[in-house]
Formats: structure tokens, sequence, C-alpha cells
């Protein structure tokens, strides 16, 4: 068994509430959560309405397959026009840990 998680940190665009925040980063998650049916949430910077912190998992018995579909969630995210990717975050986890 594998465990896979991406950590995403994100600048926002023209976003001056928390609510506008909400209508950008609530379709990033349902997005990534629809295509890719991996475990979603906003989990960090709820209070600052420019920043937002991304976090998913995957579980998986194949490697290849697991990282595989987190590419494809990094560039699902990275190619958002309304948002800047500061920095990504992977965590891989396998039997041998």
């Amino acid at each position: 068994m594998y465990v896979g998680t991406l950590s995403f940190d994100l600048l926002l665009g023209d976003v001056r509430s928390l609510k506008e925040k909400r209508s950008v980063v609530r379709p990033i998650v349902a997005e990534l959560q629809r295509k890719y049916a991996v475990s979603a949430a906003e989990v960090d910077h709820q209070d600052l309405h420019r920043r937002a912190g991304i976090g998913l998992a995957l579980v998986s018995g194949d490697a290849g397959h697991l990282s595989d579909v987190l590419d494809r969630c990094e560039r699902l995210v990275a190619s958002r026009p309304e948002v800047e990717l500061l920095s990504v975050r992977r965590q891989f986890h396998g039997d041998d840990d």
C-alpha cells in the first residue's frame, strides 16, 4: 500500500473577501475530488483572503499509479489562471516506512 499527499500554497488573484476566496477555492477542491478521486480540502490560511492552502491525499496499491495521479493533480492546480502556485510539498509513504 502506498499513500501520497500534496500540499499546495496558493496566492489568489483579485480576491477582496473570504466569500470571494471560497468561490475560487471550492471549485478547485471539487474538481480534484471529481477528476482524480482524491481526498482534498482547504487546510491552511483560512483566515487570509488572498492565500489558500489545499491538501490532498491518495491511497493506491501501485506506486506508479500514485505518482501519475499526484502529477496530474499538481498540473491541474498549476494551470488555474486565478491562482498563483507558490509551493507544492509532496510526501510519499510506502510499506517500507
